[in-house]
């Protein structure tokens, strides 16, 4: 598995990654891809076999029927993989850390057509993980 960490999040987790052993991880900045729009972004990820780490949950989780809209992995037939981690607006390094453990921790081998969602309400961080597109 190779995690992909979207330019929203620190640069951090991609050598958390890699310390990890996910050592083809990247992140969007390092592959000279910032600011590329998500419709764009999610048709490189999935070309790529990259499982996608990203704050911008709902752009990328969530139904849609048109590019740009949010839901884009949701969209596609097969995909390696999304990495939620949510939190309050402006989260902070040590969050994103804390939340990227913890997503680290619970990630396996294999995440193809799954979400695995790390959230917290600033006083408990919970883990959700489901199949997108559902079956």
């Amino acid at each position: 598995m190779k995690l992909l960490v979207d330019e929203c999040l620190s640069l951090r987790l991609t050598t958390m990654a890699r310390d990890r052993g996910y050592g083809e991880s990247s992140h969007l900045v390092w592959l000279g891809l910032a600011g590329m729009k998500d419709w764009d972004l999610i048709k490189r990820v999935a070309d790529e076999d990259w499982t996608l780490v990203t704050k911008n949950s709902y752009d990328f989780r969530d139904p849609t029927d048109a590019p740009g809209e949010p839901g884009l992995h949701a969209a596609q037939s097969i995909h390696a993989g999304l990495v939620c981690l949510n939190g309050p607006p402006g989260m902070d390094l040590a969050l994103q850390e804390e939340l990227f453990t913890v997503a680290l921790d619970e990630l396996g081998s294999d995440l193809v057509n799954q979400v695995l969602e790390v959230t917290t309400d600033g006083k408990t961080i919970t883990i959700d993980r489901y199949r997108l597109p559902a079956d």
